[in-house]
């Protein structure tokens, strides 16, 4: 079953439902019938009953002498007045034996009986009687009334013939009613399919077609097409990385292909190939960087950036990233300073977030002027780390955009970079469970902060 098609499927299920439907119902109309008949059965007989004990009181009336057959019909029903074990009377052509066994007899002088009986002489038919006691000049006898089954018995057969034929007849027809009604519904699912295989990464924005029928297929239809935007939306990502990257790549490696060749064509003295060295030792630091951001990036979005977490002191932490800028900051005559309030822990990876500090300080240094502080404080049940400077700030476009990959503003803040450090700061951040904001401050200079959970 699992490899035919699912209108097969569907319809197959809907035949054997349909099947075991059409037989409980057969069933049910067939046992209705059945006890109906026999109900009606019943009730002539002892219709019948009453009437034949009325007529057997008569002194003189005899059952075989029922004129024309008005009480018993010739060939369908009987009656015989049984004393003790002993017939008196009977309608023709019963003999003189009784019908019913002599404890049935006994039973009935109690009360009326109905019973099932096999052919009787005269008539090979099965029949029902019902006995009851009556009285003949202040005698108790036994009245047995009967009638054959056989018409029952006829239409029984022939409503069970009918039913042979009408059940298949509309289970056919049932089934082709259910297989047209489930490829009417497979419709739309087959066009989605069919337009689903058009669509590839050449053909952008295409999506499949949604049928309004306010049902499941309309549901599963806006599912998809909100999946293909989104894979659309990261495979565009995708590009823009990869197209970033090698712009970001070209140019260091150009550099340093440059220095290199001028070192070889030009350096006629250790000093200039010294310096030709250092110039290609940083391109490739900055190679090197850059690769390593880039490598960052690719596992923080796929998932796989670890985290060793520790209990980490937000005074030590900043103390570390302070120490380890402060060279720079008084090689260009600027003041580096950390503030923490005292005992402020929290959870963490010590190194990541000091590669995420270490990236605002050097924006700081690089971009910004005057004083770079590093300042700790809580708000809100969460730890908030800041590096703020007294530049001329973020330009205001730009703001929403600084934790971008690759984004650089056009003026204030630019400078060299690949514009990868504010969005490793947000991916740190978002790994630990918080946030990575930007503004500009009242007074000037910008303000980036982490927001970390206590």
């Amino acid at each position: 079953m699992s490899g035919l098609p699912i209108r097969l499927r569907v319809t197959a299920a809907f035949a054997v439902v349909m099947a075991l439907v059409l037989a409980a119902t057969g069933w049910f109309l067939y046992a209705r019938l059945s006890s109906h008949l026999a109900t009606h059965l019943d009730q002539e007989l002892q219709v019948r009953s009453q009437d034949l004990g009325t007529l057997v009181r008569h002194p003189g009336a005899s059952l075989a002498g029922d004129a024309g057959g008005r009480l018993v019909e010739r060939g369908e029903s009987y009656a015989q007045l049984v004393d003790s074990s002993r017939v008196v009377d009977a309608t023709p052509p019963l003999g003189r034996s009784p019908v019913l066994r002599r404890e049935q007899l006994r039973e009935a002088e109690r009360g009326a009986v109905f019973a099932g009986l096999g052919p009787v002489p005269g008539l090979n038919e099965p029949s029902r009687v019902l006995a009851r006691s009556v009285r003949r000049k202040g005698k108790r006898l036994v009245l047995i009334v009967g009638e054959t089954r056989e018409n029952d018995i006829e239409t029984l057969h022939s409503f069970r013939n009918e039913l042979l034929i009408a059940g298949p007849i509309a289970l056919l027809l049932a089934s082709l009613a259910g297989y047209l009604l489930a490829g009417l519904s497979l419709r739309p699912v087959e066009a989605m399919r069919r337009r689903a295989e058009e669509i590839s990464a050449d053909t952008p924005g295409e999506r499949l077609p949604v049928p309004a029928t306010h049902d499941e297929i309309e549901r599963l239809g806006a599912t998809l097409n909100e999946m293909l935007a989104r894979l659309e939306d990261a495979l565009q990502r995708e590009r823009d990385f990869v197209a970033d990257a090698g712009h970001e790549l070209r140019t260091p490696l150009a550099l340093l292909r440059t220095e290199l060749e001028l070192a070889l064509r030009h350096g006629t003295s250790p000093e200039e190939l010294r310096a030709a060295m250092q110039r290609s030792s940083e391109e490739a630091d900055r190679l090197a960087q850059l690769a390593e951001d880039l490598l960052l990036i690719a596992r923080s979005e796929r998932g796989e950036l670890p985290l060793t977490v520790e209990t980490v002191s937000a005074d030590e932490l900043l103390e570390t990233v302070a120490t380890r800028f402060r060279w720079r900051a008084d090689e260009t005559k600027r003041t580096l300073e950390h503030d923490a309030p005292a005992g402020l822990q929290f959870e963490g990876d010590r190194l990541r977030l000091e590669q995420a500090l270490g990236n605002l300080v050097d924006n700081a240094l690089r971009h910004g002027e005057g004083r770079v502080e590093l300042r700790a404080a809580t708000a809100n049940g969460r730890v908030e780390l800041h590096v703020e400077d007294e530049g001329h700030g973020f330009p205001p476009a730009f703001v929403e955009h600084a934790f971008e990959r690759f984004t650089r503003p056009e003026g204030g803040r630019a400078g060299a970079g690949a514009g990868l450090g504010l969005a490793i700061v947000r991916m740190i951040a978002e790994a630990h469970g918080g946030s990575a904001r930007a503004a500009n401050g009242a007074g000037g200079g910008a303000d980036v902060w982490v927001v970390l959970p206590r």
